[in-house]
């Protein structure tokens, strides 16, 4: 059987020293673990307008999309991943609009968080720094 190949954006997004971060909910792939906002990519979409669709959607805030921070491949049982981090700046108040759990998290505090196991190289990145 073959697994199909997800292409992911999140958005990084750090003020005073806090990560923005929500919880996948129940139900999901990988629900209760913490991850950065955003989705998949969908066919013919950059990675910025799908960035800028999932921050609306999830938050209802848009984002100006900047650097790549990480870009990770991880295989799961069903599927394989290429996650795309972006350093974005936040053009409003996010709100979490699907009943979501959402926090700043301090640098620190990272590590004590469960993530998917696609986030760690991102996760060593932010903490090392």
């Amino acid at each position: 059987m073959s697994r199909t190949t997800l292409h992911v954006v999140a958005a990084v997004v750090e003020r005073d020293g806090c990560f923005l971060v929500t919880r996948r909910q129940a139900g999901t792939h990988l629900a209760g673990l913490w991850e950065f906002p955003g989705g998949k990519v969908a066919p013919g979409e950059s990675h910025e307008a799908a960035l800028r669709r999932e921050m609306q959607e999830e938050l209802g805030t848009d984002v100006a999309v900047r650097a790549v921070v990480s870009t990770a491949a991880h295989a799961y049982d069903d599927r394989h991943v290429t996650l795309h981090f972006y350093e974005c700046d936040l053009a409003g108040t996010p709100q979490p609009l699907l009943g979501q759990e959402m926090r700043w998290v301090p640098r620190a505090e990272l590590r004590s968080l469960g993530f998917p196991p696609a986030d760690e190289e991102l996760i060593a990145i932010l903490t090392s720094t």
